[in-house]
């Protein structure tokens, strides 16, 4: 099975390595990084990542990744060639996903039609025309969306289950010791800290 992942300026780069990690640990799946050019690219936080291929090169696979960025609303606005790849590469996916924000390329594409994503993005989902869920991962035929960051670790054990068996997904979660404690999320945290939380992620965006 090949996984072919999207590299795009100001990716989160954690969205990209978690479930490349989850994913390379299962033997039979190879991996592709496809972007628009063979030109190195930088995450929002500094990452730079090699491409192996351009959206040229690859006209189908079998599993798409795309990581949000936490300079969504930027690249929402630039990324008119990436939109239109996958557009073109999904219907020859057997499993087309998302992470974080990615989620939103993928509603700009018209993919998904109910999808989580990362808690600062959900507007921006919903008035794609989304059905916003609160899920940390949300299986919308053969869309699968992750909330955001960390979750594609989720969202890709989860993807590895569904195509290899539940053994498997666990010996894969042990193997990489994934056992996130405590358990928090934007929807349980004390109003106070939610607040400013969305304010700075509110001004991220200017």
């Amino acid at each position: 099975m090949e996984a072919t992942f999207v590299l795009y300026p100001n990716m989160t780069s954690l969205d990209l390595i978690g479930p490349f990690e989850v994913l390379a640990c299962v033997p039979v799946v190879t991996t592709k990084f496809v972007a628009a050019t063979l030109d190195a690219v930088r995450s929002d936080n500094g990452l730079v990542v090699q491409p192996t291929h351009t959206f040229a090169d690859v006209q189908s696979t079998d599993v798409v990744v795309v990581p949000g960025s936490g300079k969504w609303k930027q690249v929402l606005r630039e990324s008119a060639d990436l939109v239109a790849w996958l557009r073109a590469v999904h219907p020859a996916t057997k499993w087309t996903t998302s992470v974080c924000t990615g989620s939103t390329l993928l509603a700009e594409a018209g993919l998904v039609s109910r999808a989580t994503t990362h808690w600062a993005a959900r507007e921006d989902l919903e008035v794609r025309g989304v059905e916003v869920s609160t899920d940390r991962v949300v299986f919308d035929g053969k869309v699968v969306t992750g909330a955001g960051v960390s979750a594609g670790i989720d969202m890709a054990l989860r993807l590895v289950e569904a195509e290899f068996g539940e053994m498997v997904a666990q010996a894969v979660q042990v193997g990489i010791e994934y056992d996130p404690q405590p358990p928090r999320s934007y929807d349980s945290i004390p109003p106070e800290i939610a607040l400013g939380l969305k304010a700075a992620f509110a001004a991220s965006q200017a």
